[in-house]
């Protein structure tokens, strides 16, 4: 681990008064891990092999290697400021309030998602005791199903109002199960492999190469890789964060990769070569589709394992989903602290819960399930968002390295002037390979999140000073990605009925994306707050400007 230099100064820290720390090294990998290791992994390998193939293996290599580069960038940022809902602060502390805006929005909107996500991968799963939970013609959960639902987010809420010591022991031990169960899954299909399966039905790379970098987002491939940056996340509360933060963030997406890349390997040789007559795509029709590797184990004779695997099909998702509650309400608690939202996001009750924010995570969430009736409906949302929320990282290390190059840093990221653009040019590529329909739909989010936002910080008379020139370029970034988008290859919606024109010839269009990516880089690293800037926005989160805790009533378990 690359430590800071002798020369280091201090400047004053965020703090987040209220919150606990209760939380050591293991309950925040475990925090990462859990998010890691949800519904990603019941579902991911299936519909990568439907878009892909065999080839899904190579998504899921790009899609880790993206991912732990974006994670080291969050490494450094959680261990320089560990704070509460950091992802949604970083690019405060950086570019100022309008800036802020725009990734704290997201940060908040891509929290908020997740566990709906999840409560529909508990219900598809289930569907095969109860198949009026899930219609598996069109792809969506009943109206048993969306009632049900709305009980686990019930129980998800409930949860959340124990103290952290409590909630980090029950986490703990349903991610100790949900690590487990992949890897059993892994060690007992590798009886099954069928070698073959890698050529047939169309070879290795049967729908090509632009057909692996779209399932890297649409697929479920990145969705399943989201979660690494929950340390940061919880980070008011992790113990020691300076040092426990990065390694639990490092070590969580090692983990995740591995077990993703592995799953992928026996899935793809464990079908029985008669489901692949047709192709690959044509699995989509088959009794894998609402629980893929459950299913699996039952085709091919493991019935125990099935058994076990539609179990964990409730557990990993209930976890995830557990904890993407948790995380929303410390992300809606940051933007608090940020003034972005009302103060009332920022009261903390007796047992260090932002008990305001949760409940509004929890009534949003119930929101997002009326338009996104299905596991995979939302995924692509998800992902363009997270990605957006990741985006802000490397600019904002990259801005503290230019402004703030002397504190304290107890990770340095290795080679951070390559890296830090390196990874925005990842994440950019990622919301590229999205497609169109998903860009234009974050378009209309973050504009109704800087409606939103206005209004909230019009009616705050301490709201920071409105770094416009800070903000010049994200305009010009998004309207410029949609329109490389639409001149692109990738429409993100039907094949039949693309919406972007094919004018930028494929590969092409991956060095127009990655050149006009390290434009706004440097053009974001000039415009960044100034260091006296910089320190006086960090300063107004810091010890002397601190919300009170205030008591909360305790909810009665309802679920």
């Amino acid at each position: 681990m690359a430590m800071g230099t002798t020369a280091e100064t201090t400047i004053a820290r965020p703090v987040d008064a209220g919150l606990r720390r209760e939380m050591g090294l293991i309950g925040a990998t475990w925090a990462s891990e859990t998010s890691i290791i949800g519904s990603g992994w019941l579902f991911g390998a299936f519909y990568a092999s439907v878009a892909a193939g065999p080839a899904a293996l190579i998504g899921w290599l790009i899609g880790g290697v993206a991912v732990i580069i974006l994670a080291l960038c969050h490494a450094e940022l959680g261990g320089m400021f560990p704070v509460s809902g950091g992802t949604a602060r970083f690019p405060h502390f950086a570019f100022g309030s309008v800036a802020g805006t725009a990734f704290g929005f997201f940060s908040w909107l891509q929290a908020i998602t997740v566990a709906p996500v999840e409560c529909f991968a508990v219900f598809q799963y289930l569907a095969y005791y109860d198949p009026g939970l899930y219609n598996a013609k069109t792809g969506v959960v009943t109206g048993a199903g969306f009632a049900l639902t709305i009980v686990l987010m019930v129980v998800f809420t409930a949860l959340n109002f124990f103290a952290m010591r409590i909630f980090t022991h029950v986490n703990s031990v349903i991610t100790w199960w949900k690590v487990a169960i992949p890897v059993l899954a892994i060690i007992v299909l590798l009886f099954k492999f069928h070698g073959a399966n890698f050529s047939s039905a169309g070879g290795f790379m049967p729908y090509g190469i632009k057909a692996v970098f779209a399932a890297i987002p649409s697929a479920g491939i990145v969705f399943a890789y989201l979660g690494f940056e929950q340390a940061d996340q919880l980070a008011a509360e992790v113990k020691n964060p300076q040092k426990n933060l990065p390694r639990a963030i490092i070590l969580s997406i090692m983990i995740g990769t591995l077990i993703y890349v592995l799953l992928q390997v026996v899935f793809t040789a464990a079908i029985p070569p008669s489901l692949l007559t047709h192709g690959w795509a044509k699995i989509a029709t088959t009794a894998l589709a609402t629980g893929p590797f459950a299913g699996l184990a039952g085709l091919v004779s493991f019935s125990v394992l099935a058994i076990i695997l539609r179990v964990d099909a409730v557990i990993s998702p209930f976890g995830t989903g557990l904890m993407y509650l948790t995380s929303t309400s410390r992300v809606g608690y940051g933007l608090g602290r940020n003034r972005y939202y009302p103060q009332a996001f920022t009261k903390i009750d007796k047992r260090g819960i932002p008990w305001l924010s949760l409940l509004v995570a929890f009534v949003l969430g119930l929101v997002f399930l009326l338009p996104f009736p299905s596991w995979h409906s939302l995924v692509g949302l998800v992902t363009g968002a997270s990605v957006l929320m990741y985006a802000g990282a490397p600019l904002s290390l990259g801005a503290f390295r230019r402004r703030l190059p002397h504190v304290h840093r107890p990770y340095r990221m290795p080679l951070a002037s390559v890296v830090s653009p390196l990874a925005f040019i990842i994440a950019s590529m990622l919301i590229y390979w999205s497609g169109l329909e998903v860009i234009w739909k974050l378009g209309v989010a973050i504009v109704i999140g800087y409606v939103l936002i206005g209004i909230f910080m019009a009616m705050d008379k301490t709201r920071p000073p409105m770094a416009w020139r800070s903000a010049a370029w994200i305009p010009v970034y998004l309207i410029g990605m949609g329109i490389i988008s639409w001149q692109g290859q990738y429409s993100g919606g039907a094949v039949a009925a693309p919406v972007n024109t094919g004018n930028i010839p494929f590969w092409w269009d991956m060095v127009v994306v990655a050149g006009f990516s390290l434009i706004i880089y440097f053009w974001a690293q000039v415009s960044a707050v100034s260091r006296e800037t910089m320190e006086e926005l960090i300063g107004r989160q810091s010890a002397t400007h601190q919300p009170e805790p205030t008591p909360a009533p305790t909810p009665t378990p309802t679920a």
